[in-house]
């Protein structure tokens, strides 16, 4: 598992061995528990986690309801970057919704990486530029669709997140209550 970010960065440049143990060192990777918060509402984010197995959720708890806003996966990054830069308090929680590896982003680490390997930099900003780009994206999709499309969509897109997080969570995630997801995926069922 720890080759994982090493074969990750080999697969868009060529690494000396030099290379391999500087990312090995400065991106440790870590396992957590299912309900372990990776960062809490009111913390600063200090670190940045990008998943290697398992699932991170961002949520915020509005009128003492949790309102999901993204779920990440293998090989995405869950980063909180208003709180990062800002540093000011996040207004979200990232918590694992099951059992997650992840390597741990901590700028200064990553600072450092860069000015010891600086083609590391130009590599990295090209693909943060990719995600965002897709982030932006899924975001207006998302925004434009109906309920049922967003369903849908996360259907065709994310198939295994509907097996991998509660119904309930789900739900907020797609902007609709637990019940009118079931009917959703009633009527999708009954189709097929």
């Amino acid at each position: 598992m720890e080759n994982t970010l090493v074969e990750l960065m080999s697969s868009f440049i060529e690494l000396t061995n030099e290379e391999k143990q500087g990312i090995l060192d400065a991106f440790p990777i870590k396992t957590y528990t299912n309900e372990t918060n990776l960062l809490k509402e009111g913390q600063i984010a200090k670190d940045a986690f990008f998943v290697i197995k398992g699932c991170v959720r961002k949520y915020s708890i509005e009128n003492g309801e949790e309102k999901t806003s993204a779920f990440y996966t293998e090989f995405q990054s869950a980063i909180n970057f208003d709180s990062m830069a800002n540093q000011s308090p996040s207004k979200y929680f990232f918590t694992c919704t099951e059992d997650t590896s992840v390597a741990i982003i901590n700028s200064e680490k990553e600072n450092a990486l860069y000015k010891k390997f600086p083609r590391f930099g130009e590599v990295c900003r090209v693909e943060m530029e990719k995600m965002f780009g897709a982030s932006q994206e899924e975001f207006s999709t998302f925004k434009n669709a109906t309920p049922n499309e967003r369903y849908l969509n996360l259907l065709k897109n994310r198939p295994n997140l509907i097996q991998r997080v509660p119904q309930y969570q789900l739900a907020s995630y797609l902007g609709i209550k637990p019940e009118t997801l079931s009917r959703i995926r009633g009527r999708i069922t009954l189709k097929d």
